[in-house]
């Protein structure tokens, strides 16, 4: 495996891309007891349709996470029990744009990655098992559709996006998921869970030349096809509406307030992108800005408040929200200030202190292995090497966070969505 070393943060990374078209990255922690792995698959929510083999397929809403569920299911085995025999700890995440199995452990780490390697690789679907799961992840939906800021993001994405996959939930509808058959994950599985679309990414006290040793062993030697994401994009920056309100069970109201920003693109330039995004949503109300100060002071917003920068493929938006009676004064509010900081610019003494703030946290993140192989399978995926972020952050000016408000923050890019508590007569 070839080694690469990050002097600015003091860490070592080898890699490897396997002839099956794997990628291996093993974050080297000389000392540490605790290992992790990850099996990640640049397949999500979002992902639902595709071309393979000459084949157009349209996917169920929840067909990821769908199969995230079935995955650990192996005749006669329960995966879960194994990996608690060997004192390991193991679970399973479904995003909008990747799916990830990892486990974490002190002993048998060659034992747990074996295992690992070997369940997320084996299609077992049987119509009995998927009929079962389909009562479990009905349940997730219907504590998902009980979760006021679930609901309130899921309705601010579907204002803000007409065609793009972050309008569908990660979890689907009971509806979409009542049509998924062993046939069509046995499909996807084909699809998406092949070396050549997946990464492998494991930190601790290991040799990385065993990790690529029993991944070669466990793991097909030859490349398959690979599914062709068909990713539908947007037709401008405007929204498909710009308000939505529900009433829930809620004590107050709840908003969610997003502005569309451009798509990132691939590489660099897309995670700088992203860092100048969240530079400037802390410029504009981050919980030191002046703005934020102003809301707070007059009880416009409390500690729930906050937002940030979000990207998945194909899309990106700039976001905030929290419980407030004064969701559209907050808006208003936001838009006003930016409009200043698109004429003024960003102070260049803030937005230093802001860079430095932002790195620093980056840099203590590295403690954790699992954001730290997350971060790693991510980025990735988006073709750029993510322990390289210091010298972006080095780079990136206030200007050009100033130039990403000036072209996001705008009303015509904007959408908020308000969850109302219902009324006492609504509630009996």
């Amino acid at each position: 495996m070839k080694r690469f070393d990050y002097p600015r943060l003091q860490e070592t990374l080898y890699r490897q891309t396997l002839p099956n078209g794997l990628t291996i990255a093993v974050l080297s922690k000389p000392g540490y007891l605790r290992k992790e792995a990850f099996f990640v698959t640049d397949f999500g929510a979002i992902h639902r349709q595709f071309r393979l083999e000459g084949r157009q397929y349209d996917m169920p809403a929840g067909i990821a996470h769908f199969l995230e569920h079935k995955l650990f299911d192996l005749p006669g085995r329960d995966v879960s029990a194994e990996f608690a025999a060997l004192g390991a700890s193991t679970n399973a995440f479904t995003s909008y744009d990747m799916t990830a199995y990892y486990f974490s452990c002190v002993d048998h780490f060659e034992q747990c990655l074996a295992l690992l390697l070997e369940f997320v690789s084996t299609p077992y679907f049987t119509e009995e098992s998927v009929a079962k799961e389909l009562g479990i992840i009905g349940q997730e939906i219907g504590m998902n559709a009980d979760s006021a800021d679930s609901v309130v993001f899921e309705d601010m994405a579907k204002a803000l996006y007409r065609v793009h996959g972050i309008r569908t939930p990660i979890l689907g509808t009971r509806e979409s998921i009542a049509t998924i058959t062993p046939e069509i994950l046995t499909l996807c599985h084909g699809a998406f869970y092949t070396p050549g679309n997946m990464m492998l990414c494991v930190a601790g006290d290991v040799e990385p030349e065993q990790v690529a040793a029993l991944a070669q062993k466990m793991l097909p030697a030859k490349p398959a096809p690979v599914g062709e994401k068909i990713l539908p994009m947007e037709p401008d920056l405007t929204c498909a509406t710009s308000l939505v309100s529900r009433t829930m069970e809620v004590s107050k109201p709840n908003f969610q307030l997003g502005f569309k920003s451009a798509p990132p693109p691939r590489g660099e330039a897309g995670i700088r992108q992203e860092i100048l995004g969240d530079l400037a949503a802390e410029a504009l109300f981050g919980d030191t800005s002046p703005l934020y100060l102003r809301l707070y002071e007059n009880g416009w917003i409390d500690g729930s408040f906050g937002g940030g920068y979000e990207t998945v493929s194909g899309m990106a938006m700039l976001t905030c929200g929290g419980d407030s009676e004064h969701g559209e004064a907050v808006r208003d509010a936001i838009l006003e200030q930016a409009q200043v900081l698109a004429r003024t610019g960003i102070p260049e003494s803030d937005f230093l202190r802001m860079k430095r703030s932002a790195l620093g946290r980056k840099v203590r993140e590295l403690d954790s292995f699992t954001a730290t192989c997350v971060r790693l399978c991510t980025y990735q995926f988006a073709g750029f090497d993510y322990l390289k972020f210091p010298e972006i952050y080095a780079s990136v000016t206030a200007e050009e966070a100033s130039a990403l408000l000036r072209q996001t923050v705008k009303q015509e890019q904007s959408a908020m969505a308000v969850i109302y508590p219902k009324k006492e007569q609504e509630v009996s």
